[in-house]
């Protein structure tokens, strides 16, 4: 506690200078460039602003992409972006606060000391670069710092690849530099490992299924980064409780068996978001999980839901028994309580547009208070490193099953469920995952079925957790925006007691609304849109027209200032019409 206390402190108030040795100290406002980061406590604190690129709060479980629906789609979603004018994502404020810290590395005598805070800086520029070049492929790469009348404000963009070859060198010289003592809310070696393997999986998956070439090399970097740290770290995963996956994330302290690094939270502090307000309140869009995830969950023997006799119409509490665990630590399943309560409590459709209801961070309900929620938030976790590493090693045709089983069968254990055999999925790949309505059709090849399988995995594993969109963008599936997006099935209008605890939770009416009780919830036929008019699934957004362009929507657009401030040396994104001349 008193370490994640200290972390917070230090981010927030970054830039103070201690009081210690006060008179030994050069006034501040003679404060050099060629005196300051002399001492280690100097190059900690103005490292600490860094942390601030994490993101937090609703930019980790706010997710939405194919599979968490609310009210309100994104552009992304919808496909009407529009090329604006400027754009946060082309911020380059952090890149010379790097580039500046690494330029005057040098003021500090300890070697030791140096290289440790410079390969932090080179840590942060490996993340910053790889931010940018997931949204707008080739960007500008930038090692110095430029001044106001530097012409190289004005340079062109650099091809993707000179890029992230240079992101390589930094990541690697932040592994052999960072500390390996593990510390959750520090950057650490196993940090930098656990980077370095999600970045080489994006980029390598993103060559291979976008034809760019050179992809080979990125996975295995990505393998070759999550193997030490899978064989060498000594984190493993948390299965304590009785829902050790859910326990993760509605606690308040983080787990530093699994977790690697988190951002942290502290009413006292008052650094707090909203979780609780995004997944049980009935106006923060009311995101609900997708029936299309929701079939991906296998069955606890570890069978397929979808080979099931009769799963399209299968009701909500039929649907829900006998499935992975994960379903009920994910969603409100029957039986569910809150935390530090034993009232049993239905899925809410006031709260959720799909009626499967997020559960994933939710704590205690003292929380619901608006934007009071202090559960830190994992950045970083042993689970998705081993999904990474499985995942390269099956996209190269070089996975074995031992590998299998020091990934995907270790999560896979941790659920309850048996394990995933490599030969097996291979023999019989899932026709719903690999159908073009449902699945992933540009999978192919001899390990089609195991890679669908960890793709399901990643699904179910790390769902909420800030993946999915860039997950659809480098496996090149962004036609899944355009598929239905669908709830619940109901066979027909009705009072519907979901969780079957002998109380009507759900009422489906047709005509005039009837009257409904404490908590109930009434929804029209018209607004439910079922998929076959009086009965079916919940289809939400039906009216709203979604189009991705697969010539265009895999890059960011950049911001027409900065095309116009380089005199078009930033080049426009293909497909991007923003109305310039050059």
């Amino acid at each position: 506690m008193k370490k994640r206390i200290l972390f917070i402190i230090a981010v927030a108030s970054f830039c103070a200078v201690s009081c210690k040795d006060f008179l030994l100290r050069v006034p501040q406002d003679r404060l050099s460039p060629d005196t300051y980061f002399a001492s280690e406590e100097e190059c900690s604190l103005y490292t600490n602003q860094l942390y601030l690129m994490f993101p937090g709060g609703s930019a980790i479980y706010g997710e939405e992409a194919d599979y968490i629906i609310p009210t309100g789609l994104s552009s992304e979603v919808v496909g009407n972006r529009t090329v604006p004018s400027t754009a946060s994502t082309w911020s380059w404020t952090y890149l010379r606060s790097i580039n500046f810290f690494i330029s005057k590395s040098g003021n500090c005598p300890s070697a030791a000391v140096r290289d440790r805070y410079l390969a932090l800086a080179r840590f942060f520029r490996a993340y910053f670069y790889f931010e940018k070049v997931k949204r707008y492929g080739d960007v500008p790469w930038v090692e110095e710092v430029l001044s106001a009348e530097d012409k190289g404000l004005y340079r062109g963009r650099d091809d993707r690849k000179t890029v992230m070859a240079n992101v390589l060198e930094d990541i690697d010289f932040a592994i052999a530099n960072l500390p390996a003592t593990k510390n959750v809310y520090s950057v650490t070696k196993w940090t930098a490992l656990a980077l370095k393997s999600r970045i080489f999986l994006f980029e390598g998956t993103y060559r291979k299924y976008h034809g760019l070439g050179d992809w080979e090399d990125c996975l295995q970097e990505a393998a070759t980064a999550a193997a030490e740290f899978t064989n060498s770290s000594g984190y493993s995963l948390s299965t304590s409780g009785d829902t050790p996956y859910l326990s993760l994330f509605n606690s308040v302290q983080t787990d530093t068996r699994e977790i690697i690094l988190s951002r942290a939270y502290s009413a006292s502090l008052s650094l707090v978001h909203d979780v609780n307000g995004r997944y049980t309140s009935t106006t923060m869009g009311k995101p609900g999980l997708s029936k299309d995830v929701v079939n991906s969950y296998l069955m606890a023997d570890g069978s397929r839901f979808t080979d099931q006799p009769g799963w399209e119409t299968m009701t909500f509490y039929d649907e829900t028994q006998r499935r992975d665990p994960r379903l009920a630590q994910t969603i409100r399943t029957p039986g569910y309580t809150r935390v530090g309560s034993g009232v049993k409590l239905a899925p809410d459709f006031g709260a959720s547009t799909t009626g499967y209801q997020i559960i994933k961070y939710v704590g205690a309900s003292k929380y619901d208070a608006y934007n009071t929620s202090e559960n830190d938030l994992p950045l970083f976790r042993t689970a998705e490193v081993y999904l990474n590493q499985a995942e390269a090693l099956a996209e190269l045709g070089t996975l074995t099953q031992t590998d299998l089983d020091n990934t995907v069968n270790k999560i896979r254990s941790r659920a309850g469920l048996p394990k995933l055999v490599m030969d097996t999925a291979n023999a019989n790949p899932d026709p719903y995952l690999l159908a073009p309505e449902t699945g992933y059709p540009n999978v192919s090849g001899e390990n089609a079925g195991v890679i669908l399988e960890i793709r399901r995995e990643r699904t179910v594993e790390l769902i909420a957790e800030g993946f999915r969109y860039w997950d659809i963008m480098r496996w090149k599936e962004g036609k899944r925006f355009e598929r239905p997006l669908l709830g619940m099935y109901f066979p027909g209008t009705g009072e519907y007691d979901l969780d079957r605890d002998g109380n009507v939770d759900f009422i489906l009416y047709d005509g005039t609304a009837p009257a409904a009780g404490n908590g109930v919830v009434v929804m029209s036929l018209k607004e439910a849109n079922l998929t076959e008019g009086t009965s079916g699934n919940i289809t939400l957004h039906k009216n709203i027209s979604r189009n991705f362009d697969e010539g265009r929507d895999y890059l960011y657009p950049v911001p027409t200032d900065d095309r116009i401030l380089t005199h078009g040396a930033i080049t426009q994104n293909p497909g991007w019409d923003d109305g310039l001349s050059f």
